[in-house]
């Protein structure tokens, strides 16, 4: 499953990934995850992350740019894609915050290309393409944040609602919803796990016949090994 992870910063995008993540390297899958779309970029090093911060507009923006335009070959050339927040994310962020001197985002943000960007993916006809819209309730969110806050928050507390309309809105105009390509997982009150077994369960409409004969595969419980004998696959747990 190639899936595009969006929401609002706390409603636990980057959980499902790892979970999800996990869930695929269980049945010896590999996966390629980006979760380093929100500025500054999580994947770079505390000391470039905090030269980010005050890197100029346009040097941001650019560098934006690329990432998303890259990662549509990302899309089409692995099976199981794990992305948070892609070209989504910085329409809303950037619209937002782009002229409040405290945030990292930029303003003078183009907006033209976002469906051009959906429409590249569209166009390769990928058949399990998942747009997953992660959500929670305002008062999920705040307490999320006041329990574990990032090192690099980006929204402010009073713009919760309007983050999340902001957010239902972008979703509803993606192509990949128009297409039928979207399922919604809301975390409130839901343990992290409870929340992957729901995603699982609503993305199997969406999903390759491979993919779902996968997730049917019995698998023992802690590490084991591929092995065939006499032409039939096994899956030997490792012990000791």
């Amino acid at each position: 499953m190639r899936c595009i992870f969006v929401g609002i910063e706390y409603a636990g995008k980057s959980t499902l990934i790892q979970l999800l993540g996990n869930y695929y390297h269980r049945f010896k899958l590999r996966t390629h995850g980006d979760d380093h779309f929100t500025l500054p970029d999580a994947s770079l090093s505390p000391e470039s992350r905090a030269l980010m911060v005050d890197f100029p507009d346009d040097v941001k923006e650019r560098s934006q740019r690329m990432q998303i335009q890259y990662h549509i070959e990302v899309i089409k050339n692995y099976h199981h894609v794990l992305i948070a927040g892609w070209h989504i994310e910085e329409a809303i962020y950037s619209a937002m915050y782009g002229d409040d001197p405290d945030n990292p985002y930029y303003k003078n943000y183009s907006y033209h290309a976002q469906r051009i960007y959906e429409a590249q993916v569209l166009e390769a006809r990928l058949p399990d393409v998942v747009l997953i819209h992660v959500t929670a309730s305002d008062d999920a969110i705040r307490e999320r944040m006041q329990a574990h806050p990032h090192d690099y928050q980006i929204i402010k507390e009073k713009d919760i609602p309007e983050i999340k309309r902001r957010f239902d809105e972008e979703v509803e105009k993606s192509l990949f919803t128009h297409k039928g390509r979207k399922i919604v997982v809301d975390t409130t009150d839901k343990t992290p796990q409870q929340s992957l077994d729901e995603l699982l369960a609503l993305s199997e409409p969406l999903i390759t016949p491979g993919e779902l004969a996968i997730r049917a595969l019995p698998i023992p419980d802690g590490d084991y090994e591929v092995r065939y004998e006499n032409g039939m696959r096994k899956m030997i747990p490792v012990t000791g």
